[in-house]
């Protein structure tokens, strides 16, 4: 819990492995999506250091045209954009409000190809292989170490000591496991690659720290930090997953709901907020703040099942505030309260 940009409280509950032995405060969970924000916030730094620009094409970093790379594991396959000039049109800032037109993953391509599905910047939908592209653009364009400058402008800044892009041999000591929706434990995946859509590990701890800086906006301009949180362009779809399915009417859309870089912002009964999730198959995480108050919730759980108490916990702390729970997770039962009941809307 955060308070005014400072940490309030921190807890944990529940168990980290099937030999149950406990959750700590510093056991080290794996953050998946969550890592999309504090990526967006590294950005955000180099931004303000006139090392990229939010609109500049991202073809102008690189040495040669993107489908002529030939790339490993860890990027996509960017040769299967040739042919199709629209890359020339993708930015920084369509890249970090999943509008590049791309699949979430090119893995998830009927042919496992990746390509660009509609006029880039037009419209949201989801897609990490948007951030690993603007990875691959730091590293190669600008010749920066996507883990380091993590490491270095945001863990290191904010005291996140048990947190890392990749797997770390110090964190098997205390190590969280997770459960998926059938009941079925399944242990930590050791990350071996950087992946600025989701290798982070960290702790509830260090995320309650990154949160708090957040929303203080340390170590970003005024300007910097109020971009992350504007909204950048409109929620078309009725859910955020399937990640391309079609847009709704703009009768039918939800008019307070948008991408932030990085992020998603609403308006709600408190104002201006936002927030991320971070989703695998035995992974939930969610972070949600108001901007009035600088207060934020942060939930990191080794359960894929805790999910549904998610806007149930979030309103016990924060009250009503707009929060897009239905949008995020389409089809899920929530707990009791007015979720349940279907207001999840202002």
């Amino acid at each position: 819990m955060v308070e005014d940009g400072r940490v309030t409280q921190v807890s944990s509950h529940g168990e980290r492995n099937a030999g149950s032995d406990p959750l700590q405060t510093d056991t080290v969970m794996y953050g998946a999506s969550l890592t999309k924000a504090v990526f967006a916030y590294t950005v955000m730094q180099l931004v303000d250091e006139g090392l990229i620009d939010l609109d500049r094409p991202i073809g102008e970093y690189l040495q040669w045209p993107l489908p002529a790379y030939t790339t490993e594991d860890q990027y996509a396959p960017w040769r299967d954009l040739t042919g199709d000039a629209r890359w020339r049109e993708l930015t920084a800032r369509m890249l970090l409000t999943h509008s590049p037109g791309f699949a979430n993953f090119a893995f998830l391509e009927p042919d496992g190809k990746l390509r660009i599905h509609f006029e880039p910047g037009s419209r949201y939908a989801y897609s990490g292989e948007g951030f690993i592209l603007l990875q691959f653009v730091i590293e190669r364009g600008l010749g920066l170490d996507v883990g380091e400058q993590m490491q270095r402008r945001v863990f290191d800044r904010f005291g996140m000591k048990n947190t890392s892009m990749m797997w770390r041999p110090d964190f098997a000591a205390n190590l969280a496991d997770g459960w998926h929706a059938d009941g079925t434990p399944e242990p930590h995946d050791e990350r071996s690659a950087v992946r600025a859509a989701g290798s982070m590990d960290t702790t509830i701890t260090d995320m309650a720290r990154f949160a708090a800086g957040y929303v203080r906006g340390e170590g970003l301009s005024d300007a910097a930090r109020a971009e992350m949180v504007k909204p950048q362009l409109p929620i078309t779809t009725a859910s955020q997953f399937p990640t391309l399915q079609p847009e709704l009417p703009p009768r039918a859309r939800r008019a307070d709901l948008a991408a932030g870089l990085g992020l998603i912002v609403f308006d709600g009964p408190q104002g201006r907020g936002f927030m991320r999730g971070g989703h695998n198959d035995i992974t939930g995480n969610t972070w949600v703040c108001v901007e009035r108050g600088r207060r934020c919730v942060v939930i990191l759980a080794n359960d894929v099942r805790a999910e549904a108490a998610f806007p149930y916990l979030v309103e016990r702390v924060l009250g009503k505030t707009g929060a897009p729970w239905r949008w995020t997770y389409a089809g899920m039962e929530f707990w009791d309260g007015d979720v349940a009941a279907g207001n999840d809307r202002p």
